[in-house]
């Protein structure tokens, strides 16, 4: 469940290969700067992910502290000011989607990666983020669905997709240019 009170416009996350360590960095980075809990949760497969809002400064100093304190555990982090509004509906599954144009995919074996790569898209074309899943009976892996007219839905991928290979982290990306509309269901 994420709660999205926060009025900040940056987030930053930290992945972890251990529970107890992700607790702790959730400790250290809320005790390190006034920053908000967005989302703190165990992850497929054994892993711990941590969300943290609040302004540029705070978040980056936040995650860099845990990161640093913690090191040998993280996968990944990441922190992204000015995250797009769209991020967290989607990661929450709400995001009003009602109909499919062309479809984009983007999977990456990290949940750090994902996320950034699904604001990269989100701002590079005109789309629509359908879905952002995270980690949950996927392996430890996540993927996210966008959709709108096929060269801008091929644009986002490719925006998405470099932000994940960048990492070493790609799993695969694909473009449906016009899928069956019971995809959607499926998604969602």
């Amino acid at each position: 469940f994420i709660r999205n009170k926060m009025e900040k416009n940056s987030i930053g996350l930290i992945e972890m290969t251990s529970i107890a360590s992700g607790m702790l960095a959730a400790d250290i980075m809320l005790k390190t700067s006034n920053v908000e809990l967005i989302l703190s949760r165990t992850i497929c497969s054994g892993k711990y992910m941590t969300l943290i809002g609040g302004d540029v400064a705070a978040v980056r100093t936040s995650v860099e502290h845990a990161v640093d304190t913690i090191g040998f555990a993280v996968i990944d982090h990441f922190v992204i000011p000015n995250v797009h509004k769209s991020i967290f509906p989607a990661i929450s599954g709400h995001t009003g989607v009602d109909m499919l144009e062309a479809l984009g995919i983007v999977e990456s074996f990290s949940v750090a990666s994902l996320i950034e790569a699904a604001d990269a898209a989100v701002k590079s074309a005109k789309v629509k983020l359908i879905e952002v899943r995270l980690a949950m009976a996927l392996g430890g892996k996540a993927f996210f669905t966008i959709t709108g007219e096929v060269a801008a839905v091929t644009s986002a991928v490719e925006a998405g997709a470099r932000v994940v290979a960048d990492k070493g982290l790609l799993v695969n990306k694909i473009v449906i240019a016009q899928p069956r509309p019971e995809l959607l269901s499926e998604m969602i």
